[in-house]
């Protein structure tokens, strides 16, 4: 079952304010008008209300060796790549992106304790593009779980203007809890152990809290 996320509340209804007053005018100025303007602001309105879906998601399989997928969208980057912000080395990038039709919401992939975050202004490219990881605007978290630390980036894209976190450096997550939203397409970074066993393929499409992305 899916239900309305808060962060949509009120922008859908100021949406549905916007659009009611410009059909009541299209009434009394254009009224011939009116069923292309009541046309195009159903389906504006539900374009929008689909983006803020938040549909109910319980992991299969509880596992602290698992390292399930924080959100919907393609994977488009599987490599080894250099982790500056935190790591300083070597970690293996897995990064989903997420386009305006996918859910948004942004799930924990482990449980664990939050061992570090922080927002970071930048540019707005588009998602896919490889330096979007260190460039655009993001937020960055740490959740360590035993002896393995999993970082993940939350990414603003060329569309997506505003990303949420409700994580805090010390709390304790559980694995599949709500992490945060990015508003209108982005991407997710997940940084791993070298020696995780990856579990997805370039081009794969993922669930949050249901697509197993690696072993860890």
């Amino acid at each position: 079952m899916a239900i309305i996320h808060r962060e949509g509340h009120r922008m859908l209804i100021v949406l549905g304010i916007i659009l009611a007053a410009l059909n009541v005018g299209i009434y009394f100025t254009w009224p011939g008008f009116l069923w292309l303007s009541t046309l195009v602001s159903v389906i504006l309105f539900l374009l929008v209300l689909q983006f803020f879906r938040n549909p109910t998601r319980t992991i299969p399989h509880t596992d602290d060796t698992l390292v399930y997928a924080p959100a919907d969208g393609q994977v488009v980057v599987i490599e080894e790549a250099e982790e500056t912000e935190y790591f300083n080395g070597k970690r293996l990038q897995v990064s989903i992106f997420m386009s305006p039709l996918n859910v948004h919401v942004n799930r924990n992939p482990l449980g664990g304790e939050v061992r570090y975050i922080k927002h970071h202004p930048g540019k707005y490219l588009v998602a896919w593009h490889p330096k979007s990881s260190t460039e655009n605007e993001r937020t960055t978290v740490v959740i360590k779980n035993g002896e393995s630390e999993v970082l993940l980036r939350q990414i603003a894209g060329a569309v997506a203007k505003r990303i949420r976190n409700y994580l805090n450096v010390g709390q304790q997550v559980t694995q599949g809890s709500e992490m945060g939203f990015i508003k209108f397409g982005s991407r997710v970074d997940l940084f791993l152990p070298l020696d995780a066993a990856v579990q997805v393929n370039i081009g794969d499409k993922v669930k949050g809290n249901k697509t197993v992305i690696a072993k860890i």
